[in-house]
C-alpha cells in the first residue's frame, strides 16, 4: 500500500490545526493497544484507536480542544454500556495539539514504521497475482509484485511496488529476513526454480506455491534430483489458501492466501 509516512505528509499539507488522540493505556478488553493513535483536525481524520462510541466521543473531545486553543487534554473512558460498548475494558486517552517539531517527530516515527514493516514477494501478475496484490495493499505489509513480462507489470493496477525482473529468484537474496514468498508465475519450471531458492531461505516466514497436491508432488520429486534439501519442502505450502472453500475465482484465492500469509507474518 502507499507508505504510510506519505500518506501522513498529504494529511498534513491538508489538515491544520491538528490534534493526535493516542491510546495512553488499555486495561482489559479494549479496541486497540497502548500507543495506538489517530489525528483529527476541523474536518480531517487519519488513522483509528478501534472506530465505535469511544472512537466518536475522542473526535467530539479533540475537536473541542481545538476550538478552545488548548495544548493538552485526556480522557479516561470505561468501556461498558453508558458509552454503548461492550469490550468491558478501559481506556485512557492522551489528547496533544501538535507544533512543527512533534509533527516532524510523527512523520519520522511513520517512515520508521514504514521500514519495518514485513515484506511480501508476489511472483507472478497473472489473474490470481494481480488479485493478491490488491488484497495486500490494504493490509501493512511491503507487497512486491515481481514479473518477467512487462506487459502483464503494466496491467497491475493495485498499489503495491512493481518488479521487471528476467530472473525473479536473483530477488529472494535480497529480501529482509522474515519476508514471505508466494508463486504464481506462468511458467511451471519458472514456479520451481523460484521455490527452491526461496525454500533455501531457512528464515522465511512464509513459502507458498499456487498448485494442487499434484503439482507439490512433482515439485518434491524436481527438488530432490536438483539437489534440494528434502526437509525444505516441509516448510511449502502447496496448494495456497487452504483447502476448505473450493471457489476458485482469484479475488477468493486472493482473500484466502492474504490471511494465511499474515497469518504466517503475525502469528
Amino acid at each position: 500500500m502507499a507508505s504510510r509516512a506519505n500518506r501522513l505528509s498529504q494529511f498534513f499539507d491538508t489538515n491544520s490545526p491538528v490534534v493526535r488522540v493516542e491510546v495512553a493505556e488499555a486495561l482489559g478488553s479494549t479496541p486497540r493497544e497502548t500507543g495506538a493513535w489517530m489525528l483529527v483536525s476541523e474536518r480531517g481524520l487519519f488513522g483509528t484507536i478501534g472506530g465505535g462510541q469511544l472512537e466518536m466521543m475522542a473526535i467530539t473531545q479533540a475537536r473541542d480542544l481545538l476550538e478552545s486553543g488548548k495544548a493538552s487534554g485526556e480522557m479516561n473512558v470505561p468501556l461498558g454500556p453508558e458509552i454503548g460498548q461492550c469490550c468491558g475494558g478501559r481506556v485512557a486517552l492522551s489528547l496533544d495539539r501538535l507544533d512543527g517539531k512533534s509533527i516532524d517527530d510523527l512523520k519520522e516515527r511513520a517512515r520508521k514504521d514504514d521500514d519495518a514493516l514485513p515484506q511480501v514477494y508476489i511472483f507472478g501478475a497473472g489473474h490470481v497475482g494481480k488479485a493478491l496484490s490488491q488484497a495486500l495493499s490494504l493490509l501493512p505489509v511491503r507487497a512486491i509484485l515481481v514479473e518477467t513480462r512487462q506487459d502483464e507489470l503494466d496491467t497491475a493496477t493495485a498499489d503495491v511496488e512493481k518488479r521487471l525482473a528476467a530472473v525473479p529468484e536473483s530477488l529472494i537474496g535480497d529480501a529482509a529476513p522474515g519476508s514471505a514468498f508466494v508463486v504464481l508465475t506462468h511458467d511451471h519450471a519458472l514456479d520451481f526454480l523460484i521455490i527452491q531458492t526461496a525454500l533455501a531461505r531457512r528464515d522465511a516466514a512464509y513459502v507458498g506455491m499456487i498448485g494442487s497436491k499434484t503439482k507439490r508432488a512433482t515439485y518434491h520429486s524436481w527438488h530432490r534430483k536438483n539437489d534440494g534439501d528434502p526437509a525444505d519442502c516441509n516448510r511449502l505450502v502447496c496448494p495456497i489458501g487452504g483447502s476448505d472453500v473450493k471457489d476458485k475465482r482469484p479475488q477468493v484465492i486472493a482473500a484466502l492466501v492474504a490471511a494465511e500469509i499474515m497469518t504466517a507474518l503475525l502469528g
